[in-house]
């Protein structure tokens, strides 16, 4: 009798997704007023863990930061994370600050271009303005975030506080930055935005 004995592939395999992920944003990205670690990107970072994929969340966000921020110093956080995909949640403070739309624009192309060209995946995510801005402002703004995905082929995720924005018992007292029971509610939307994009990569 002969036996034949197949190696377990997928036991030595390891985790069919890693890398890095740079999250480049504000302070709805850097969990402000929220107790560190319970922000919606370290919890991401354990979704990534529980569904063994080896992906580690490298969180450059700073609390009112904008576009412009960003694109000066998206260069430097490449090269110094060199990451496989970089999350883009900015703009928020522009809108809120009134500032240049189509200076918002042109700073997120700048972003996304500089993140191509270091052979990363971009991944846009939205936010809008209060209500108070007006609809037509308002319009014009989430515009911005769907002209520049669709324009470079990019994931988007149109409204990051999905959910949670507007809803007082998920925000603080200043009605802008949601609370520590909003953070699993914002990870878990990321996650599944999140989830189709890096297993279907390339890297």
């Amino acid at each position: 009798m002969v036996l034949f004995l197949f190696p377990a592939v997928s036991l030595l395999a390891g985790p069919a997704v890693q890398g890095k992920l740079l999250l480049v944003g504000d302070s709805l990205g850097a969990g402000y007023g929220v107790e560190p670690g319970k922000e919606w990107a370290a919890i991401l970072q354990q979704k990534f863990q529980q569904a063994d994929m080896d992906i580690t969340v490298a969180n450059a966000s700073i609390s009112g930061d904008t576009t412009a921020g960003g694109a000066s110093r998206i260069q430097t956080l490449l090269e110094r994370e060199q990451p496989q995909w970089v999350l883009i949640e900015l703009g928020g403070n522009d809108g809120l600050r009134g500032m240049s739309l189509k200076a918002m624009a042109d700073n997120l192309q700048m972003m996304v271009t500089a993140v191509k060209s270091a052979a990363a995946e971009p991944l846009l995510l939205g936010i809008k303005v209060p209500p108070n801005y007006g609809r037509k402002y308002a319009e014009r703004f989430e515009q911005v975030f769907s002209r520049v995905a669709q324009e470079n082929k990019i994931p988007l995720l149109p409204f990051l506080l999905e959910g949670v924005g507007g809803e007082d018992r998920f925000m603080q007292a200043d009605r802008i930055h949601p609370n520590e029971f909003a953070q699993p509610i914002i990870a878990e939307l990321v996650w599944q935005f999140l989830r189709p994009q890096l297993t279907a990569s390339k890297h």
